[in-house]
């Protein structure tokens, strides 16, 4: 081991495994290689990890552009002891990712989730132990620009924090590495909450621009804004009935300004759709109806916008 990597080792985490190879994960392959950790990053797809193995990751940010050495591997070449396990797929391709992994759990590596929706941490503390799992929110735009290459420009904001007490210390560990890889990182008090006012803004939004394939703007409108407040309506009341607090008026607040500010922005699912691929309705809304009647909250807008996708998805793209 280099003096690099065994100093970054005591600080944190020396050896990191990034499941998925989109846009997010090379994103924090290339921010967090530049730390010094000794990075991997774990695809299905043979020619995005030859292009990343062969060049490492182009990335472009406000301080410019530069290749970062990162490696590429399939999941079952991949050998333990790994060190922290940064889950970046699909929500519909979680489950999947981290049995993919299974080999690397007698390590006890932590694991963290950033992805979009509920349901990720779970599977993550199925595997792993919800002592070891650290949850939190990603605000970052991130593009790829090619197999091995992403961009980022302009605010890039995390909060982290640990999924059960026990992972208080894992989560300050992981804040730490996030923080030397140049991202602003938030500690709330109350993570859970965190997650379920991303996930209320995310309901809120990405149907309505799938459905009615539209960017933001197109939302902007009193039918589009009806909309958006009953999902964050219905989705506070579900978090309340699990004992979690969430501000519908900020989640409103932050639906406002991605609608005024962000006027030709696609969401997630607009462009998943546009792709040919599918969505991750069944870690968003489908989550939040599935939560709902567990609970005994009633969910009819939510419940509907995922029938509504369910439908479209079923369709073939033109």
């Amino acid at each position: 081991m280099t003096a690099s990597l065994a100093s970054s080792g005591a600080r944190g985490f020396g050896r990191v495994a990034i499941l998925g190879a989109g846009a997010m994960g090379s994103l924090f392959a290339a921010r967090i290689a530049e730390t010094g950790a000794q990075v991997v990053v774990i695809d299905v797809d043979p020619a995005r990890l030859a292009a990343i193995g062969e060049r490492g990751i182009t990335l472009t940010d406000d301080s410019g552009t530069r290749t970062v050495p990162v490696a590429a591997s399939l999941a079952a070449d991949v050998s333990a002891p790994i060190d922290l396990v940064i889950l970046f797929t699909k929500g519909m391709h979680s489950a999947s990712a981290i049995a993919s992994v299974a080999h690397l759990q007698g390590g006890r590596p932590v694991a963290l989730t950033l992805q979009n929706g509920i349901g990720n941490a779970e599977l993550l503390a199925d595997a792993f132990g919800a002592d070891r799992v650290v949850i939190g929110t990603a605000l970052i735009p991130a593009d790829l620009a090619g197999p091995a290459a992403v961009t980022t420009h302009g605010a890039a904001s995390l909060c982290v924090g640990p999924m059960a007490p026990g992972a208080q210390a894992p989560a300050e560990r992981v804040a730490a590495l996030l923080e030397r890889a140049g991202f602003s990182v938030s500690r709330p008090d109350d993570i859970a909450a965190a997650v379920w006012e991303k996930v209320a803004f995310n309901a809120a939004l990405n149907a309505i621009a799938m459905l009615c394939e539209v960017s933001n703007s197109g939302m902007d409108n009193p039918p589009g804004r009806r909309i958006a407040e009953a999902v964050a309506r219905e989705t506070a009341a579900v978090a309340a009935a699990k004992g979690i607090t969430i501000v519908r008026a900020g989640i409103m607040a932050s639906i406002d300004t991605a609608l005024r500010e962000h006027r030709g922005h696609k969401a997630s699912m607009l462009q998943d759709r546009e792709a040919g691929r599918a969505t991750e309705i069944e870690t968003i809304n489908g989550a939040i109806s599935r939560e709902g009647a567990r609970l005994g909250v009633p969910t009819p807008v939510c419940d509907t916008l995922s029938d509504l996708v369910r439908i479209v998805e079923a369709r073939p793209t033109s």
